[in-house]
């Protein structure tokens, strides 16, 4: 690269998009849900610093992988405003999901297991309901799916 091209510093929120190929209005989200930060000018538009390109890398590529947005901001809140996440950190990371990967494949597993018989719903609206939860005992939970999530 020759020595008089800059790099800017910071971007504006159409540049953060076109760079990363994320949507301006997945961006702003991102804002909201304190993954990503930006300043504003005194017209009140957004100012990305570059840093932020990287960040929004690691957010796709983990969501990718299927890990929760809230789990994502607990790691990225770990990194300094405009830090870049970078090997070292990933690898750090990647030890520190080792056991929410593990409790989704699991989850995963005990689907697949159980799709065919009844989830404990409460719905009882499979003839097999009254033998795998006779007099709706599982009501009791609440709504939700109490035995696909049971371990």
């Amino acid at each position: 690269m020759p020595n008089d091209v800059m790099i800017p510093e910071e971007l504006t929120i159409g540049e953060l998009s076109a760079r990363s190929g994320v949507s301006g209005s997945a961006l702003r989200f991102y804002e909201r849900q304190g993954l990503i930060h930006s300043r504003r000018t005194t017209g009140n538009q957004r100012r990305y610093h570059r840093a932020t390109l990287r960040r929004v890398a690691f957010i796709r590529a983990t969501q990718n992988v299927g890990m929760p947005l809230s789990c994502i901001k607990d790691v990225l809140d770990r990194l300094p405003r405009d830090a870049e996440p970078i090997r070292e950190f990933w690898i750090a990371v990647s030890g520190y999901w080792t056991n929410e990967v593990n409790e989704r494949i699991a989850q995963m597993e005990r689907m697949r297991d159980r799709f065919t018989e009844c989830i404990g719903c409460g719905c009882l609206s499979f003839d097999q309901c009254q033998l795998v939860n006779p007099g709706d005992a599982l009501a009791e939970k609440g709504p939700g799916a109490h035995r696909l999530l049971e371990p």
